[in-house]
């Protein structure tokens, strides 16, 4: 694990692969950390794509922002790990809330953004209704602590078959979602709360993106994929079978599969 500090924060992070290999980053979603790409990660890395997961700050061993983080703070989080580490342009990818985290990168970075990787997201601003759940259940998390939330959407994050039929992997699941500091994960609620819409950037891209979901999503099911992937005008859609809203850690093997063939279409490895 290695560490940098931007905007305040001692943010941490991994670096697998070899250091000229095409760079790919991948961020997590909420409540997670970095672990939750592993698989990818030593996947990619064997490859030989160098492989950047960081820790969003408030989660994993990433220090707390109290308060509010909007998505343009984790976006340009991730441009400064690319800076720290000596890379220009990169594939940058995420899940669910990591997602938004890449789209924003891609709005805010274009001209860093060599591909990008959208899975189980959503593309369009928050709305009144979300705005009101995310500053709630913020609220609730500063109260009440991470782990009612956690096994409260457990089935949710994992398709509900996965949860029994993959003890192991729910297990890990919630085990990240507990160890999160309310904290971090409240301003990241407040900030995610506040999002802007990306489908006009999206459908502006010049680069490839691939769009991946999990076919039993209930978060971001299929049809939300299904319009990120009409709207980019080069993207590869890839609905995986037998997974929820976290098909790297439900499916890894077919995951890894389409994303390698991506990367090897579009990007291949330096």
């Amino acid at each position: 694990m290695n560490q940098f500090t931007v905007d305040g924060a001692v943010l941490r992070y991994d670096d697998l692969g070899p250091a000229d290999g095409t760079a790919v980053a991948l961020v997590h979603g909420h409540p997670f950390n970095r672990t939750l790409w592993r698989p990818q990660a030593e996947a990619l890395a064997g490859a030989g794509y160098r492989v950047l997961t960081p820790d969003l700050r408030g989660y994993g061993k990433s220090e707390v922002t109290p308060g509010r983080v909007l998505l343009a703070r984790f976006a340009d989080d991730v441009a400064a790990l690319l800076g720290h580490v000596g890379v220009e342009r990169a594939v940058v990818g995420g899940v669910s809330m990591g997602g938004q985290i890449a789209m924003e990168f891609h709005l805010r970075h274009p001209g860093r953004t060599r591909a990008l990787v959208l899975s189980d997201t959503s593309a369009p601003a928050e709305t009144a209704e979300g705005r009101a759940f995310r500053n709630g259940l913020a609220d609730r998390l500063l109260a009440e602590g991470m782990g009612g939330y956690a096994d409260e959407v457990i089935d949710k994050m994992l398709a509900a078959y996965n949860v029994t039929a993959m003890p192991q992997v729910a297990e890990q699941v919630l085990g990240m979602m507990r160890a999160t500091d309310p904290r971090g994960a409240a301003a990241a609620l407040r900030g995610r709360a506040e999002r802007p819409d990306y489908r006009d950037s999206l459908a502006a891209a010049r680069v490839p993106a691939l769009v991946v979901v999990g076919a039993d999503d209930v978060y971001t099911p299929v049809a939300e994929a299904e319009s990120i992937a009409a709207l980019v005008p080069d993207a590869t859609l890839c609905v995986i079978e037998k997974a929820g809203h976290l098909p790297g850690a439900e499916q890894p093997e077919r995951f890894n599969a389409a994303l390698l063939a991506f990367l090897r279409t579009h990007c291949p490895v330096a």
